[in-house]
């Protein structure tokens, strides 16, 4: 009888340890972060005992100033925060549940508001060196109940400690690019190329979201001489020698 009482008594004091262990978020719940730059582009990613957090990434290449930074997973944007000359600079957070959230910080440019609803992919801000920065680059933080984790990007973990390649896998959500042609509307064909009939016109200025890519007629436009077409609707393409994406290379998954 003592036997049967003390092991109830024990499966009592077990039962809330047990649940006290479980963890705030569970490691089934994290986003399936990418890179937080366009599909195919190549990245430098650093990491370093002495960053603060210790556990953030700085991505550089060669001239990154103002390139485009795109949401590395969906989530509600939390922050947009500029703090000067100092720290962060120019910085975002979004939120992507389950406690993860994720920062961009040194922008030069803040593309989203507290409360958007953003999918992964989807240009957010443009790489800078505002705040405490010594040159253009994306100091960039995955965080679970607000501490930086080590970040891992399309399903791998980021090497830690030092400097390594990354190409963007960020592609499901397309990206983001702005039409230049220094004043007449672009002409829309029905297939990546000039001889494909005419289906519309976009302004010069104006923002198009590009689906995927393709190889086609070489076209010399704004941003030099490409076979590169972006498609920005069914049956809608056009040069991306007229259209600036942050990059000269492919930013969205191949059509």
């Amino acid at each position: 009888m003592k036997r049967a009482r003390l092991a109830a008594l024990a499966g009592a004091l077990l039962a809330p340890l047990f649940v006290l262990t479980v963890p705030a978020g569970s490691a089934a719940a994290a986003p399936a972060w990418q890179l937080p730059f366009p599909c195919g582009q190549v990245w430098e990613g650093q990491t370093r005992t002495n960053h603060s957090p210790q556990n953030s990434v700085d991505f550089n290449r060669a001239g990154d100033d103002g390139d485009v930074v795109v949401a590395a997973a969906a989530g509600r944007v939390s922050r947009v925060e500029n703090t000067g000359s100092t720290s962060y600079g120019r910085w975002i957070e979004i939120d992507h549940g389950a406690g993860y959230r994720s920062r961009y910080a040194h922008l030069s440019v803040q593309r989203v508001s507290v409360g958007a609803q953003v999918s992964r992919g989807q240009q957010i801000g443009n790489v800078g060196t505002t705040g405490g920065s010594t040159g253009p680059h994306l100091h960039f933080e995955e965080m679970l109940n607000g501490s930086a984790i080590r970040a891992s990007f399309n399903g791998s973990a980021a090497f830690y400690f030092g400097t390594r390649s990354y190409t963007s896998r960020n592609c499901a959500g397309g990206a983001t690019g702005t039409v230049n042609t220094a004043g007449s509307p672009l002409t829309v064909r029905s297939g990546p190329s000039t001889g494909s009939s005419a289906v519309g016109t976009v302004a010069d200025g104006a923002t198009v979201t590009i689906s995927c890519q393709i190889r086609g007629e070489s076209v010399t436009g704004t941003y030099g001489t490409t076979t590169l077409w972006d498609r920005i609707g069914t049956g809608r393409y056009i040069s991306d020698a007229y259209v600036y994406t942050g990059s000269d290379g492919q930013v969205a998954p191949n059509c």
